[in-house]
């Protein structure tokens, strides 16, 4: 009979031989949930002996894992800011670097009311929706190109009771969408890695993440541009635009911010000292 801690011996054998990264932690994240325990209360339970349906689908996560796809797609989920959200192969898996984005967002915010935000190519909804729960009085317009990415943002809403939010399907360069709308905040986690860059990246995220989340198959700048440009006439005067940034792009990002008229653009760096956020004001 198989054991928690064999299970767990030869699950972090094969990750290791595999090369993924953390192969004992992503060998207890997968058996906790099988469990339904927490990572740590496996440590009590070394012993226990593991059911046939359980050793069974600790093999299909075993092997879905050494295929590189990612736990959280295997497990359908993640958390991020506080929130439980459904993730698939349809959306951008959040990451914490994004929760620094939100931060920044609700201290600019937080001596105001009645805040219109969009959030543009919203994914899983989770800047939107980490928003939407900490600002219930504000009016957030979730767009997305993608309508599988949006019916999955439309369910974590529902899921964490989060209904200030408009799902809109559409590409803000089209004509016609959010006609008529002014915002005070526009927000967004644009596609910014570079296609060269992008042939260097992890398994995890070239064979299963939506190339289209990741990267603009240029330069990495294609989308700044774009939504500098759109959000300069959809924002009201004084209102303030949002970027996630990646390594390295905080001079090319201020300068396309700048050229299209945002001043008092500061930055903001994540835990490793990384620029990471952007952000300017309309005037």
């Amino acid at each position: 009979m198989l054991t928690v801690i064999n299970a767990l011996k030869l699950a972090t054998d094969y990750f290791e031989k595999k090369g993924i990264q953390s192969a004992r932690t992503n060998a207890e994240i997968l058996l906790a949930h099988i469990l339904n325990c927490k990572r740590l209360d496996l440590y009590l339970r070394f012993d226990q002996p593991l059911s046939e349906n359980e050793v069974n689908l600790y093999r299909e996560f075993i092997a879905r894992r050494g295929k590189y796809e990612p736990v959280q797609y295997i497990l359908g989920f993640t958390e991020f800011y506080g929130l439980h959200l459904n993730v698939n192969p349809s959306v951008l898996i959040p990451r914490p670097e994004t929760e620094i984005l939100v931060e920044t967002i609700l201290n600019e915010l937080s001596t105001k009311e009645n805040v219109k935000i969009l959030d543009i190519g919203c994914g899983s909804g989770n800047i939107s929706i980490a928003l939407g729960k900490n600002l219930p009085n504000c009016e957030i317009t979730a767009l997305d190109i993608s309508k599988d990415a949006l019916q999955v943002a439309q369910k974590n809403a529902t899921k964490n009771n989060v209904t200030n939010i408009n799902f809109v399907e559409g590409d803000i360069i089209l004509n016609g969408i959010l006609d008529n709308h002014k915002f005070d905040v526009i927000v967004s986690n644009p596609p910014y890695v570079s296609i060269n860059e992008y042939t260097t990246l992890q398994n995890e995220i070239t064979k299963y993440e939506p190339k289209e989340a990741v990267t603009d198959d240029a330069d990495g700048l294609k989308f700044f541009k774009r939504i500098s440009e759109f959000s300069m006439n959809k924002l009201n005067d004084g209102g303030s635009l949002f970027f996630e940034i990646g390594m390295g792009q905080s001079k090319n990002v201020s300068l396309i911010m700048s050229e299209n008229g945002f001043e008092e653009i500061k930055i903001v760096k994540d835990y490793q000292q990384i620029d990471r956020v952007i952000y300017g004001i309309k005037r």
